[in-house]
């Protein structure tokens, strides 16, 4: 048999509008005036009604009040992997740019899973979120017909312009060409790449564009290894590259995660880096800077496109199109400059 609460409180059905506006001898609508500062009362009346609530512990339905204003204040946003550092980043600095417009974020994680992610943005369509963030597994093809016509949907983390939807991204071939740039200027005549697996075997922007600055710099191709975007994938290259013999004296590598595994491979081989392999990374996450050594890398203004993400959800009428936003060279000892 289960225990009996003891607490009379813990049986008490939840107040209700209606109970305040008894208690305190106004009507229900004088209580939603009060509540949601719609309509301005007598201060005496505004006590009276203030002094119920907290009497009876009222809590306002959220549900109920978002049908009735026909808005939420949530803000849903979905990322492909939560345990990526630079999607946990981002989701946080989206998080603290909602808060200051008075939003409250919803969180959810695709998990690589393209049916997944459809699931979880027709729940949050469900929950009458007020615009959706979304970091898309891959093409979206069909996402407009999960959502309705007047609900903002901003694709982040991405470069690239996509008809009818903003965008939030990064300059991924600027970055690229930085990265090669920056080894050239340092006497590097060939530069590998380390990059993340292509799916449907098409190369990704950041490949594009290391193939581009290989030739603008006139300096040598390296191998390039495809692995997931974690640092095991990073590992799992390093030890391709050690096992084919195929160490270039420089690397660009198009995530710190990537790049982290590939220093633990680095070093289980007895290579030292700098001296042996430089290593420029791409994303700027704040594990970077505590690698050994630390990883020079492109870092992504995350605080300012998370900002940009917020207002183009929030701001329908704002401009259209896509903000892309330029990579920042952080030098630090990896590839000894």
């Amino acid at each position: 048999m289960s225990a009996v609460p003891s607490d009379p409180a813990a049986r008490r059905p939840a107040a209700t509008r209606g109970d305040v506006a008894r208690l305190a001898g106004v009507s229900t609508a004088v209580v939603s005036y009060v509540l949601n500062g719609s309509k301005s009362v007598r201060p005496e009346t505004e006590e009276r009604v203030r002094a119920a609530v907290a009497k009876l512990g009222y809590r306002p339905n959220a549900a109920a009040r978002a049908l009735s204003r026909g808005a939420s204040d949530l803000l849903g946003i979905v990322v492909p992997n939560a345990t990526n550092p630079f999607f946990a980043h981002f989701t946080h600095e989206v998080d603290l740019a909602a808060d200051k417009r008075g939003m409250t974020l919803l969180a959810a994680n695709a998990d690589e899973s393209a049916g997944r992610e459809r699931r979880l943005i027709e729940g949050f369509v469900d929950r009458r979120v007020d615009g959706i963030l979304l970091a898309s597994t891959g093409a979206i093809p069909h996402l407009r017909t999960l959502v309705p016509p007047d609900l903002p949907v901003v694709l982040i983390n991405r470069y690239d312009a996509v008809p009818g939807f903003r965008t939030v991204g990064i300059d991924l071939f600027e970055g690229a060409r930085i990265a090669v740039e920056h080894l050239a200027e340092h006497g590097h005549r060939t530069v590998g790449l380390i990059a993340g697996t292509a799916p449907d075997g098409v190369p990704g922007p950041r490949e594009i564009g290391w193939r581009a600055a290989i030739d603008r710099y006139s300096v040598a191709a390296g191998p390039v290894i495809r692995e997931g975007f974690t640092m095991s994938g990073g590992h799992a290259a390093g030890r391709r590259l050690i096992a084919e013999g195929t160490v270039p004296s420089a690397l660009f590598v198009s995530s710190d995660q990537l790049a982290m595994g590939l220093l633990l491979a680095l070093h289980e081989a007895g290579l030292r880096v700098p001296e042996d392999v430089a290593i420029v990374s791409f994303d700027g996450t704040p594990e970077s800077a505590y690698a050994w050594p630390p990883l020079t890398t492109l870092a992504q203004p995350i605080a300012e496109m998370a900002r940009a993400g917020v207002a183009a959800v929030l701001d329908p009428d704002g401009p259209r199109g896509g903000s892309v936003f330029a990579p920042v060279l952080v030098r630090r000892a990896s590839c000894g400059c």
